[in-house]
């Protein structure tokens, strides 16, 4: 897969943290079932690895990637335990490097039309726009369109339901990372009520 195909699987990437691998098979597959199959879970907590092997290997319909990386290491760690796609909050010269020489399907985290000439440097033209609300927003991304019109954004950071159609409606952007969809506390059939939701809201705005 590249970056676009992973994009365009579903209109809001649930961002993730699981404390369990139960809790995230158990929420992955809620997600899933409610329609939203790309799942991106962050190297934020200890189990981050074996919940990717776990829910890869689970639940055959997940899309599973791994978010939060920030080193060639991690993107090796994450792709041995099976990620299909990677997500970075911003990247080096190494983390491009390897992610162009592994042949992964990587949304890094970029902030600038500096940030993405940079990708553009090592072949990607698909990007996550991070953190999205404190860089401009939805205005911030209507704007690189001018200068940069081939190249699409996942916002990310400060997206949520109330404000998710200001970047869906953008021709750049192809999808949105939201962490509303797993709040804590919350039981597998309310998350699942939550991703169906989310699909609803997104087909409304076009």
């Amino acid at each position: 897969m590249n970056p676009r195909d992973v994009m365009n699987l579903a209109p809001v990437i649930p961002v993730l943290a699981f404390e369990s691998v139960e809790q995230a098979l158990e929420q992955s597959q809620a997600l899933v079932a409610g329609g939203l199959p790309v799942l991106e879970i962050t190297l934020r907590t200890a189990c981050a690895l074996d919940a990717i092997r776990e829910v890869s290997n689970a639940i055959p319909d997940a899309v599973v990637g791994v978010g939060t990386v920030c080193n060639p290491r991690q993107l090796n760690e994450s792709l041995e335990a099976g990620a299909t796609f990677a997500v970075s909050p911003g990247a080096t010269d190494a983390l491009w490097q390897e992610a162009a020489a592994t042949n992964t399907a990587m949304l890094a985290g970029t902030a600038t039309i500096s940030d993405v000439m940079r990708g553009m440097h090592y072949g990607f033209d698909a990007f996550k726009f991070f953190p999205a609300e404190i860089n401009g927003g939805a205005a911030a991304l209507k704007a690189f369109g001018g200068p940069l019109p081939d190249v699409a954004f996942c916002p990310t950071g400060g997206v949520k339901p109330g404000n998710l159609n200001e970047y869906l409606s953008l021709p750049n952007v192809l999808c949105a990372g939201g962490t509303w969809l797993t709040p804590k506390g919350a039981t597998a059939s309310e998350i699942e009520t939550l991703a169906r939701q989310a699909i609803e809201l997104a087909k409304s705005g076009h």
